[in-house]
């Protein structure tokens, strides 16, 4: 997983709220709207709960094209930035 220091101006950021998206379909979802980001763009997470298997499955699959922020860590309001690198 990557820490990442991102810049807020001029970075486009999307916002993807998984708390409202039916667990059957979420981590399609999550994906989709990931791979749809242009490198430089980042996608603005939040979810209910830590998502760690999810966190280990963005690394598997994007590696180094992926860089990995909290945002917050309360429970109930967890808040990921996840940045296209490439």
């Amino acid at each position: 997983m990557h820490d990442c220091s991102l810049p807020i101006q001029g970075q486009t950021i999307h916002a993807f709220d998984a708390r409202g998206v039916a667990k059957r379909f979420r981590h399609a979802a999550i994906f989709g709207a990931f791979d749809s980001l242009q490198p430089g763009e980042t996608m603005r997470f939040l979810n209910d709960h830590d998502p760690l298997p999810l966190l280990a499955q963005f690394q598997n699959r994007y590696g180094e094209q992926v860089g990995i922020e909290y945002l917050s860590r309360e429970p109930g309001r967890i808040m990921i930035d996840f940045l296209r690198i490439a």
